[in-house]
């Protein structure tokens, strides 16, 4: 059985996805970005959106298991350290960050993660 999880945010709608889908066993985040003056406080509304739908989902950081990080300007990254090693303290996943533009220049962080449920 597929479960989909949305989140109510403006581009599920208008690209036509949902924050989450859950499948056997597995629940995979869309891309996820976050309001905020900077891109740390962007990553930090970005993975409470995500918090939420995994919640939702049954689970939750502790069991993340594949993490992508897109932003345009990767010397931004480093910020954001401390907060994703809080965020999965000894629980770390496999991780990748990318650097590309994102759909609205405003924004300088996307979160995209797969969990596994329990």
């Amino acid at each position: 059985m597929t479960r989909r999880i949305r989140s109510g945010g403006p581009f599920e709608d208008n690209v036509g996805y949902c924050r989450a889908v859950v499948h056997e066993g597995l629940v995979h985040v869309a891309g996820t970005v976050g309001e905020g003056e900077d891109v740390v406080a962007q990553c930090h509304a970005a993975l409470a959106t995500i918090e939420a739908a995994l919640e939702e989902a049954g689970t939750g950081f502790a069991h993340a298991l594949r993490v992508r990080y897109v932003l345009p300007d990767p010397a931004e990254f480093e910020t954001c350290w401390p907060l994703l090693r809080k965020t999965f303290a000894s629980n770390p996943p496999a991780a990748t960050m990318i650097s590309a533009a994102l759909i609205d220049p405003r924004f300088r962080i996307e979160i995209e993660l797969t969990a596994a449920i329990g």
